[in-house]
């Protein structure tokens, strides 16, 4: 029997939870091996990785580094050539995507190779809970979208579908409130608050046009335009989202849509602060796995009914962590892996 091997490229922001996932749930997803590549051997990350190993991952190195890494006392499993090609799936979590990807084109192995947050063009997107019944697993590349992106797709979803699922959104807009790095991040901190370009004629922002290309394989055209603001902050991401919908909605609706959605977490706290810091202390990682958390609070209804706003939180990387063991799951069973999520429901809030 062909083992059932994930590898994950990169140990930064996205990658060092998710072999942490992928390793400690391997038994329940029925994976036989996880596999890590770090490029660059670093003193003073030798613990990171070390801690890694001892959660069953298995360290993968470039040739030419294998003497420097075993130098700074790490086992090295394989070669970054040799575990290309055992791999059944690799999700690269270096923000260099498509620059690695006419390599993996030359693998024959893996059933799937996944990119993450904007590597634009690199794959089929792919949100989980969003468009999984487009997901065509004949095609090798997967492009798992951003954390913003799936918080856009996933308010639309909920509060812009009718009973039967069919979508009734005229219009949606969006701003992405970005927190300024990571607290794992030391350096590219900012001074104060610094508004982004809209480098998209249609869509301003790449999260609007990714979302767009989300709802495309669920045969949609959506009228969609985001903007995007970094904050000199490490906490969370915030969205503003504004609705315009075809169809009325009350506000009592509305609430009841994001409760019985169990990808959305509701919260009566209105500080990033207080939500991340639920996280530190229940997620993993620190990491909650919701796609969004909404203040409900902040949810206003229009008095026609037909327009719709508020405020929500990103989960740091929690929603694209879900969507890539999700994603894998896909490509290692062909069917759908909710059964197998149930692993990662600790990590799921329906209250933060």
């Amino acid at each position: 029997m062909t083992k059932r091997v994930v590898h994950i490229v990169g140990t930064g922001t996205i990658g060092e939870p998710l072999i942490g996932l992928f390793s400690s749930l391997r038994d329940h997803f029925g994976i036989d091996e996880v596999t890590f590549h770090k490029r660059t051997p670093l003193s003073h990350e030798r613990a990171k990785v070390e801690s890694l190993i001892r959660r069953g991952g298995k360290l993968v190195v470039d040739e030419d580094r294998v003497d420097d890494f075993e130098r700074l006392g790490h086992k090295v499993s394989f070669t970054h050539g040799e575990a290309l090609e055992r791999a059944s799936v690799v999700i690269d979590c270096t923000p260099v995507g498509n620059e690695n990807k006419p390599r993996y084109e030359e693998v024959a192995g893996p059933k799937v190779f996944m990119a993450q947050g904007s590597e634009y063009g690199f794959g089929q997107p792919y949100a989980r809970g969003i468009n999984d019944e487009a997901l065509d697993l004949t095609q090798r590349f997967v492009q798992i979208v951003s954390c913003n992106t799936h918080n856009i797709s996933v308010i639309i979803k909920t509060l812009a579908a009718d009973g039967d699922g069919k979508l009734r959104l005229a219009r949606g807009r969006f701003v992405c409130m970005r927190r300024a790095t990571d607290i794992s991040q030391a350096k590219g901190f900012i001074p104060a608050p610094e508004v982004g370009k809209h480098k998209d004629a249609r869509f301003g922002t790449h999260h609007a046009r990714d979302a767009w290309g989300l709802f495309k394989t669920l045969g949609y055209d959506l009228d969609l335009f985001s903007s995007a603001i970094k904050l000199n902050t490490q906490y969370m991401h915030t969205l503003h989202f504004s609705l315009d919908l075809e169809r009325p909605i009350t506000r009592e609706e509305a609430v009841a849509r994001l409760r019985d959605n169990p990808r959305v977490a509701l919260t009566e706290k209105l500080s990033a602060a207080l939500v991340f810091s639920f996280g530190r202390d229940h997620g993993y990682y620190g990491r909650i796995l919701n796609e969004t958390v909404v203040p409900v609070s902040t949810l206003h209804v229009s008095e026609d009914g037909k327009s719709l706003s508020g405020f929500c939180f990103t989960p740091q990387d929690g929603n694209s962590l879900l969507s890539s063991m999700a994603c894998a799951l896909w490509y290692l069973y062909g069917e759908d892996p909710a059964p197998r999520l149930e692993g990662v429901r600790p990590w799921m809030f329906d209250e933060i």
